[in-house]
């Protein structure tokens, strides 16, 4: 976490108060931009959300003191993992189901299309970094393409 030190920011307010062995006083929240994007086989990406960690309603302190409370072992190396990372309005929604308002609001891609949900063919593109005072961490990029049920 030592890189991640720079980007250190106040999460979103906690109400109602967590209980005691999750309450923090310090900022456990982290600024780091996030982005999705949906590229259709042989087709054009298309990103739909841009979000930020920092809207984490669980900072990453209490995911991991929830993980362990009732004696899940954690070992050095594993890996967490947060779940959807929404922000507060549209654009930084962070799953389908939020995004096109149940499928009620679909996704304009460039090609014409639109996306209810994530079709098979579909690879979904994450991209992160953080940012501040010319000082820039990446963490890469991850894909995955969703293929057809067999």
């Amino acid at each position: 976490l030592d890189a991640l030190e720079p980007f250190r920011c106040a999460g979103p307010t906690q109400d109602p108060v967590p209980l005691p062995y999750l309450q923090t006083d310090e900022e456990w929240s982290f600024d780091i931009a996030l982005e999705v994007g949906i590229k259709p086989e042989n087709g054009e990406e298309h990103v739909v959300c841009r979000s930020n960690f920092k809207h984490m309603y669980w900072n990453i302190c209490q995911q991991l003191a929830h993980h362990t409370v009732g004696g899940c072992n954690i070992n050095a190396g594993d890996l967490m993992a947060s779940g959807t990372i929404s922000g507060p309005e549209k654009g930084s929604f962070g799953s389908m189901i939020e995004i096109t308002w149940r499928g009620t609001d679909p996704v304009q891609m460039p090609d014409g299309s639109e996306r209810k949900f994530i079709a098979d063919g579909d690879s979904v593109i994450m991209r992160g970094h953080a940012e501040k005072d010319g000082l820039r961490i990446g963490f890469g990029e991850v894909s995955g393409k969703v293929l057809p049920a067999s």
